[in-house]
């Protein structure tokens, strides 16, 4: 990947809009696709488009649309790529870290490359002559000279969206192999990878006129299981804060601050003048919690009437 320096204006060229290129991350959401609208309408495309050496947009075509839409003008920058594949795996980093994407949405981009790496790796193989086997070879003697190794597409897939190799092996499975059900709970994040995979697992030796309820009744255990733990946490959560509360009011009824019993205190802790100052300021912070607490408290007390 190269930045040629070429610059074109909407007024001078038009780029070509790729669907597959256009759809290679998922779509923006209203939310997010309104807020670059009202950004463009108040402030001009001040972002360049991104085209190769033959106009087609690599990255912006949310952009690029919504100026098409307006009647806004924009600016192209030309960059050159050695290929299709490389131009994708360049907008895929250039856009992953703007987007909040997850495991499994970013699997779901790694499988629309897969045909580019596999062909790359078919090119590699008839290249070095990896498809044939040669007369040393099948006389029992090994070709030292220019070896050829398969590149394992599933890493390639990994690597490109950086997720681990084996959740893209799940992802591959899921994808090839799962009920719908499975893939819609995935695509509304209500199953992790592993849950989608062992689903999948679960009901592919049943009969394909079974698989689909026993998949969708799978992915509601799943669900309602989630649903328990989350309760479960709030629960602990929720237990953890009451503790502590109950704690601090437990050892402060035990203080009987009394001149003397400060100063013994000062005293056996051996404090130094600045750790008295910070005892004072701790303490003053200490004792506006506590007035916090009581204000709070008042808000929601009970009418004696419903006690």
């Amino acid at each position: 990947m190269k930045n040629t320096g070429i610059i074109y204006s909407s007024t001078e060229r038009t780029p070509i809009m790729l669907p597959e290129l256009a759809g290679l991350l998922p779509p923006l959401s209203e939310e997010q696709l309104g807020a670059l609208e009202t950004d463009l309408l108040k402030n001009g495309c001040y972002t360049s488009i991104i085209v190769n050496e033959d106009l087609v947009v690599i990255d912006g075509h949310n952009r690029k649309s919504l100026c098409d839409k307006h009647g806004l003008p924009y600016q192209m920058l030309v960059f050159a790529f050695d290929d299709l594949l490389e131009a994708k795996q360049w907008a895929l980093d250039t856009q992953k870290g703007r987007r909040n994407l997850d495991k499994w949405e970013l699997g779901k981009i790694a499988l629309k490359l897969k045909p580019e790496f596999e062909a790359r790796a078919k090119g590699n193989m008839s290249a070095g002559g990896g498809d044939q086997k040669s007369a040393e070879s099948k006389s029992g003697l090994t070709m030292l000279s220019n070896p050829i190794s398969s590149i394992n597409t599933r890493k390639e897939l990994a690597d490109s969206v950086g997720i681990g190799e084996v959740t893209m092996g799940k992802v591959m499975q899921i994808d090839e192999h799962a009920p719908a059900a499975v893939k819609e709970a995935l695509d509304k994040k209500e199953l992790s990878i592993h849950q989608g995979y062992q689903i999948t697992k679960q009901v592919e030796n049943l009969p394909e006129e079974q698989r689909e309820q026993a998949a969708l009744e799978a992915v509601e255990l799943a669900k309602a299981k989630k649903e328990i733990q989350e309760k479960d946490a709030e629960i602990d959560r929720e237990g953890k804060i009451a503790g502590v509360f109950c704690k601090a009011y437990e050892k402060a009824v035990l203080l009987d601050p009394t001149e003397e019993n400060v100063q013994i205190w000062a005293k056996c802790t051996r404090m130094t003048r600045d750790e008295m100052e910070d005892t004072v300021k701790e303490s003053r912070e200490l004792a506006e919690v506590f007035r916090t607490i009581a204000d709070l408290m008042e808000r929601f007390l009970p009418d004696r009437g419903t006690l």
